[in-house]
C-alpha cells in the first residue's frame, strides 16, 4: 500500500527518517530516482540515512513502475520519494495505488519560480501542468513539509 509519494530534492533526511515515517507508519521508503539507482556512494550514503526497522529500496523511475505492476510490493506499507516533479508525474500517472503526491521541497531551476511565495516549493509551468493533470485523475496533490503542518492543497497557476 502506497502511503504517499513525497518530492523532495533531498531524499532521504531527518524529516523523512523520523517525522514522515512515524506519522505514516510505514515499513518500506521506495527512493525512485534513476541517478542515485546507478551510483554506489549516493546508494550508501542514502542507506545510513535511513531510519531502523524500515526497509530501503532505490530504484529507477521504471523499474519502481516495473515492481508496481508485479506485485513485489503489495505487502508493503511504503513512503515514495522522488527528487522532482516530473519523476512523481512519470510515477503517479503510471501506478493506481499513488493518490496523494506531497511536496515538500522542490529545488529552483532557471525557468522555476516559488509557488504563492513558498520558497521550497519550485515551480516550471510545465511541473504546474503535470500535477494539475494528476488532480484531474483523482489523486491529491498538497504541500506540507512536515506532518504537523496544515496541507495546503496545491492549485496550478498556469
Amino acid at each position: 500500500m502506497v502511503k504517499i509519494l513525497r518530492v523532495d530534492r533531498r531524499l532521504i533526511h531527518g524529516q523523512i527518517a523520523f517525522s514522515w515515517t512515524a506519522y505514516l507508519n510505514v515499513d518500506c521508503i521506495l527512493v525512485a530516482n534513476d541517478e542515485a539507482a546507478r551510483d554506489d556512494i549516493r546508494m550508501t550514503t542514502l542507506r545510513l540515512a535511513k531510519p531502523k526497522n524500515t526497509k530501503l529500496i532505490i530504484k529507477s523511475i521504471d523499474d519502481s513502475i516495473a515492481a508496481f505492476e508485479s506485485g513485489k510490493t503489495d505487502k508493503y506499507k511504503i513512503m515514495i520519494v522522488v527528487e522532482n516533479v516530473d519523476d512523481a508525474y512519470r510515477l503517479a500517472k503510471a501506478v493506481d495505488a499513488i493518490q496523494v503526491i506531497n511536496l515538500g521541497n522542490v529545488k529552483a531551476h532557471d525557468d522555476s519560480r516559488p509557488y504563492k511565495g513558498d520558497r521550497s516549493i519550485n515551480l516550471t509551468d510545465e511541473d504546474q501542468r503535470h500535477l494539475a493533470e494528476l488532480i484531474a485523475m483523482g489523486k491529491s496533490v498538497e504541500i506540507r513539509m512536515v506532518p504537523n503542518d496544515g496541507i495546503r492543497p496545491f492549485k496550478a497557476e498556469i
